[in-house]
């Protein structure tokens, strides 16, 4: 039997393994389980739980930072505000008590920095568990009229992505492989940068302020990157996109780290990065704006259940293999 890809499972198995055995569907949940859609939503009348889970396994330094973050974004992608976390940590036999104080320290600290409370959670040694595995389960509300599904995106609808393509990919490869991406020629300027975006990996101020806008789709772009993320918007929305990228979505450590590695920076792991589906985007970029936030046009979405891509001139199908190129990167280094 084949192996299967390292990584998120794709579309089609999910729907076949996964999706189809769920077979009971309550009314108060307002945003089921489904292809795209991170967060669930369920009706408390005036106000609306909107609850998420996500593990990290690809990173090595900072993993309980990204793993708080990565939780809350799919949050803000709801549009709802998070309260607080439940902790599910999965160690191996090698791990000691100070490094699950840190890594708890860690965790604790960042939630701390959202104004977020950890509620609780799960702490156990594995001998099937090599490296720790997080799951980070995050809960949070909004008002009822303000949420925001990913399979909102409707046909005419522009895309924007905020702040660019590779932000969390470029910052893991910095922070846990800097003397292998010196010795591939990666400069010392391009690493500190790429450190930097540490400070930018939340989407929660973009995608509040999107949603109390009125957006039709919000959806945080993790792995999978650029591709992956409006795949996942189109397949929850029933439509296609038309990908126009732009040069300047990718920033210059983010462009220099992707070319000494061979990488692919619009399928790279992009947390700190928010697709927002709506009919005229310009005002909603002036408010992002002023907030300092960049904002670009990349595309439209589309009737059709097409994925195209601006190429040399002229729009051409999108060839890509659903792989997250940080699971390339590690599966050979």
């Amino acid at each position: 039997m084949k192996r299967m890809q390292i990584g998120k499972v794709s579309t089609s198995r999910l729907e076949k393994t996964v999706l189809s055995k769920i077979s009971h569907h309550r009314k108060d949940i307002l945003v089921n389980s489904g292809v795209g859609e991170d967060s669930a939503v369920v009706d408390f009348g005036e106000e609306v739980l909107a609850i998420s889970s996500d593990p990290i396994t690809g990173a090595g330094q900072q993993a309980g930072y990204l793993a708080v973050h990565v939780a809350c974004n799919d949050l803000a992608a709801a549009g709802a505000s998070p309260i607080g976390v439940q902790v599910v940590l999965l160690l191996p036999p090698e791990a000691t008590d100070e490094m699950i104080g840190d890594l708890m320290t860690e965790i604790n600290d960042t939630a701390c920095s959202l104004g977020i409370q950890v509620l609780g959670g799960h702490t156990e040694v594995l001998s099937e568990v090599s490296k720790t595995i997080i799951v980070v389960t995050a809960i949070g509300r909004a008002d009822r009229d303000k949420f925001v599904a990913t399979g909102g995106a409707r046909p005419g609808d522009k895309i924007l992505l905020t702040k660019g393509v590779g932000l969390e990919g470029a910052f893991i490869l910095a922070g846990d492989y800097p003397d292998y991406l010196l010795k591939q020629g990666v400069s010392p300027e391009a690493l500190e940068e790429a450190l930097s975006y540490q400070q930018e990996l939340s989407v929660l101020p973009e995608g509040l302020l999107a949603a109390s806008y009125g957006v039709n789709s919000l959806h945080d772009i993790t792995e999978g990157g650029l591709y992956g993320a409006l795949q996942e918007v189109c397949a929850a929305s029933k439509c296609g996109f038309h990908l126009k990228p732009g040069s300047e979505i990718v920033r210059p450590a983010v462009a220099e780290i992707c070319s000494r590695l061979g990488l692919n920076p619009l399928a790279l792991i992009s947390s700190g990065s928010m697709l927002i589906t709506l009919p005229e985007a310009e005002e909603l970029q002036q408010e992002l704006y002023r907030e300092g936030i960049k904002s670009f046009q990349v595309g439209e979405i589309v009737k059709e259940r097409v994925s195209l891509i601006l190429a040399d001139g002229e729009l051409k199908p999108l060839e890509w293999d659903g792989e997250d190129e940080l699971w390339k990167f590690l599966g050979e280094i």
